[in-house]
């Protein structure tokens, strides 16, 4: 077999055998075949796609490049929870206490954040002495014991999507829905659980803009799921606008910790009952959505969620006392006010630039070898909607480098369009594909 009888064969829009993708990945994976080489067959797929046949054919062979976790010593039903990221999207850091408390195991594996979005690990990584280097023994372990545990995903998972995905950002094909959905749902399967629920974020603070193409994106993700065996289903949300109020590390644990103690803000408890209403219903905790989010209300309102969540940091070496008082972990040396410069109504958040702030401020990385303050970030005053006067508080910066702030600032003051229209609150729930 050669490489470049692949391409060509790509290139005339004809389809891989399983066995030709296989040999493909596997001889990327290892070296036999050059960047050079694969750029030109992943360019090949940016014009002619890929059938649905070779893209559970890419997963699988990107799955099987490297080490498949066995899960099967946890008990009960696994259900993995999977966001393509988003701004201020602290989804799992609330699902953390609710779906543990409720006897279904949470076992995730995360990523750290890149670019305007940021990664679980990182977040949860501002509370101190919090560990998330795991051993799969510790994993499994901590699973078995409270209910959840939450650890970094290690290089021997899908080794190839790694080693892919570096070469689509430099080469232009990162945004071809075939190989987007072969790289998520790669990782979900080797990642060991049994059900997996995907939360697709679309809009201006998501990867996704477009609705219809995170329709199309939901679909495949959801058929490779089922043909792989894995009961999968995905949610569409709305990320139009930063998601609750805080987009930062410190700063979007408090809102997590404080939406658990039953002070969250609207929008992030539609996303988390939503999502959390498909994973108790895969786990067969609940038959109906209006079931799981009474379950779920209820450990909001006894307190067990809040309890989980302080096991939980317990269990993986973080210092509960800045869960219980969690004033320390904001103090930031500097907190700026952004104000309206007219009065109307908010029209329009713009979440990247909300997050490209975030990231002047040093709360995100450019690159994954760089070095995030977990104290700095935005805290949203005025959401789409919301009625402002000239003057009023749009957000507040917290930053401890005065030389960012006022690049930061610009960057917030562009997000907001106001104007005289009175509008309705978004709808954060756009659609639930099984």
């Amino acid at each position: 077999m050669r490489v470049i009888d692949l391409i060509i064969k790509k290139r005339n829009n004809k389809a891989l055998t399983t066995e030709e993708i296989k040999w493909l990945i596997d001889n990327y994976t290892n070296g036999n075949v050059t960047d050079y080489q694969m750029s030109a067959f992943l360019m090949a797929v940016c014009f002619n796609g890929l059938t649905d046949r070779e893209t559970v054919d890419m997963t699988l062979a990107m799955r099987d490049s490297g080490e498949i976790l066995d899960l099967s010593s946890i008990n009960g039903i696994k259900v993995d929870k999977h966001s393509s990221g988003g701004v201020g999207d602290k989804v799992s850091l609330v699902l953390i206490g609710i779906i543990a408390a409720l006897d279904v195991p949470f076992a995730k594996m995360s990523g750290r954040g890149l670019g305007h979005t940021g990664g679980t690990i990182d977040k949860l990584e501002s509370i101190p002495g919090f560990n998330t280097d795991l051993t799969i023994d510790e994993f499994i372990e901590n699973v078995n014991s409270i209910g959840v545990a939450i650890a970094g995903q290690t290089s021997e998972l899908a080794p190839a999507d790694k080693k892919l995905y570096a070469l689509r950002d430099v080469t232009g094909t990162v945004d071809e829905v075939s190989l987007i959905a072969s790289s998520i749902m790669s990782k979900k399967l080797a990642s060991g659980c049994d059900k997996i629920v995907l939360d697709v974020t679309v809009g201006s603070g998501a990867f996704m803009k477009n609705p219809r193409e995170a329709m199309i994106l939901s679909k495949k993700m959801v058929d490779i799921g089922k043909s792989c065996g894995k009961e999968t289903v995905a949610v569409l949300t709305n990320m139009d606008e930063p998601l609750g109020n805080s987009v930062g590390n410190a700063l979007e644990v408090v809102e997590a910790i404080r939406t658990l103690k039953g002070y969250g803000p609207a929008d992030l408890l539609e996303v988390v009952y939503a999502i959390g209403a498909q994973m108790l219903i895969l786990a067969k905790k609940a038959n109906t959505v209006d079931e799981a989010v009474s379950l779920m209300k209820a450990t909001i309102d006894n307190g067990s969620a809040y309890n989980k969540f302080i096991e939980f940091v317990e269990r993986q070496g973080g210092d509960t006392s800045y869960i219980r008082n969690y004033d320390p972990l904001i103090t930031p040396s500097i907190i700026r006010e952004v104000k309206a410069e007219s009065s109307g109504y908010v029209q329009k958040i713009d979440g990247t630039l909300i997050g490209h702030a975030s990231l002047i401020l040093g709360g995100g990385r450019e690159e994954l070898t760089d070095e995030i303050d977990p104290a700095v970030g935005i805290v949203v005053n005025k959401k789409v909607a919301d009625k402002v006067k000239t003057g009023q508080v749009l957000a507040f910066i917290y930053a401890n480098d005065e030389k960012n702030v006022d690049k930061a600032y610009k960057e917030i003051v562009s997000a907001y369009t106001i104007s005289e229209r009175e509008i309705s609150r978004p709808k954060m729930i756009l659609n639930v594909i099984k």
